[in-house]
């Protein structure tokens, strides 16, 4: 492709992020140009657990299908003490939770990367380019220019354009660095040895995630997909950490569990679990999403999900201002709405690394008495409202919707307009009456559902009439035309 061609969005990074941002943008029209490093896909595990919000975003990607035979619904986490004790527990996934599926799922990323990839090959609007670096980003008034280099050969650098810039380019972002601003750093930096392997032999390992905190060397196990299991081991002072990497200390390390001749080693690898936080996430024409954007500890296997949410936020917003149906400045709601939320997360999976990491065996004690004395404590999906934004910030606006099944059994976004704003109604008829209310529906381009099934739901949200964004999210609620013909709209850049 020349390099005078202008896209509409340019993505520097092809992971989980980066090509469900793509999908999305596909599904929407958009001109979109993905760039990543690598030559191709890397076939290594890395990420290992999702929600059931992201899976509902794989759905309204037409993807869900798809990935579903090559996931596991969880079998639980739980936090044991050295003596056994059952300190905290998330159950194993409900078949069917509030999002329409399972509420945690287990996978092996390159099957899901693969599965992202090829969706892409759906849009004809899509283009990848693997083995691409990027070497520079400069903004100009209308557009950005991005210098890249091979990867793979010695050649001339080249210039691509894009109106947008997404960086889904990880920890050392070049992106982010484009943007300014600093790291928020929220205090955790502790190194882990990762280790995966796949089995050979039959071996009575637990079926759910356990997280072993003993103060003498704390240490997870995930029973991932199929034979594959993985251990994170906490690297210890006075540990030679590169020395761990050797055939002969991972046995070591993994002997309480496994032997050489019940499994090969597929991986092991250094890792510091970080919590960090970008304090900018959109600069002009610049934006972050997903590692670039924010970093957290794996305790609660968050981090790739907010980077998915990350690219449900953006990918509309990003859409609507292409199209010319909303303003610039719906973007800055992206930062404002997504922040917050990860935050949450992150100092929640902060909290929960407190009790694995403890080292201090006068302090495990207390932490065990208490635990003991108090029983164990359940540990539950969060689900927390987006920061303020484009919505109305009253009662539960801002926060995701679940998906009831509708009388026909379908679930509810498989009846509703993808990518496009939805009303949910108990009474259709009165906004139909309301030359006003119409206008507002009419300018956010709403597709319109009324369904039995959905009374008692309607009902638990207080209205009978809700607004839903294109992600799903709650944007607004009404109980009449009048206060359907007085939602902001022209707050969140759809003016008349």
């Amino acid at each position: 492709m020349s390099q005078d061609h202008l896209h509409d969005v340019l993505i520097i990074g092809l992971g989980p992020t980066g090509a469900a941002l793509a999908n999305l943008l596909g599904a929407m029209g958009l001109d979109t140009l993905v760039i990543d490093r690598e030559p191709g896909l890397l076939d290594l595990p890395r990420a290992v657990h999702f929600d059931g919000e992201v899976m509902r975003v794989f759905q309204n990607m037409g993807l869900a299908a798809t990935l579903e035979p090559d996931l596991r619904p969880s079998s639980g986490m739980q936090y044991v003490n050295a003596q056994g004790l059952l300190m905290l527990e998330r159950k194993a996934a409900a078949t069917q939770g509030p999002q329409g599926w399972a509420t945690n799922y287990l996978f092996h990323q390159p099957d899901l990367e693969g599965a992202l990839r090829r969706g892409l090959d759906r849009f004809g609007c899509v283009k990848v380019r693997n083995g691409l670096e990027a070497l520079s980003v400069t903004q100009h008034a209308d557009e950005v220019a991005v210098r890249v280099g091979s990867t793979r050969s010695a050649g001339a650098d080249e210039t691509l354009r894009a109106r947008w810039v997404v960086g889904c380019d990880g920890a050392r972002s070049i992106v982010r660095e484009a943007i300014g601003g600093p790291l928020h750093d929220l205090g955790l930096h502790q190194e882990w040895l990762v280790v995966d392997v796949e089995l050979t032999a039959d071996v009575a390992l637990p079926q759910p995630t356990v997280q072993y905190c003993d103060p003498a060397r704390p240490v997870t196990f995930v029973n991932v997909t199929g034979r594959r299991r993985r251990w994170e081991i906490m690297v210890m002072p006075g540990d030679n950490p590169q020395a761990l990497l050797e055939p002969d200390h991972l046995w070591a390390l993994l002997a309480p569990w496994i032997r050489p001749n019940q499994a090969k080693l597929v991986r092991s690898a250094l890792y510091t679990f970080h919590s960090l936080i970008a304090s900018r996430w959109r600069a002009g024409r610049l934006l972050l999403a997903g590692d670039s954007a924010h970093q957290t500890p794996p305790f609660l296997g968050q981090g790739m999900c907010a980077g998915i949410r990350d690219a449900a936020n953006l990918a509309w917003k990003l859409a609507a201002v292409v199209r010319g149906e909303a303003a610039e400045f719906i973007l800055d709601s992206y930062e404002s709405e997504r922040l917050p939320h990860a935050r949450e997360f992150i100092e929640t999976a902060m909290r929960l690394g407190e009790i694995i990491q403890t080292t201090d065996p006068a302090v495990a004690a207390l932490r065990d008495q208490r635990f003991a004395r108090e029983g164990t404590t359940e540990i539950v999906n969060l689900s927390p409202a987006i920061g303020p934004g484009a919505h109305t910030g009253a009662a539960v606006a801002g926060t995701l919707a679940s998906q009831p099944r509708l009388s026909d059994g379908r679930l509810l976004d498989d009846a509703l307009a993808a990518h496009r704003f939805a009303l949910l109604t108990a009474a259709p008829e009165s906004l139909q009456a309301s030359p006003d209310a119409r206008a507002v529906l009419e300018r956010l381009k709403v597709c319109q559902l009324s369904d039995p099934a959905l009374g008692n739901w309607l009902k638990s949200m207080g209205a009978q009439h809700v607004l839903l964004r294109p992600d799903r999210y709650v944007a607004a609620l009404a109980n009449s035309a009048g206060e359907v013909a007085s939602w902001p709209i022209a707050g969140w850049g759809y003016s008349f």
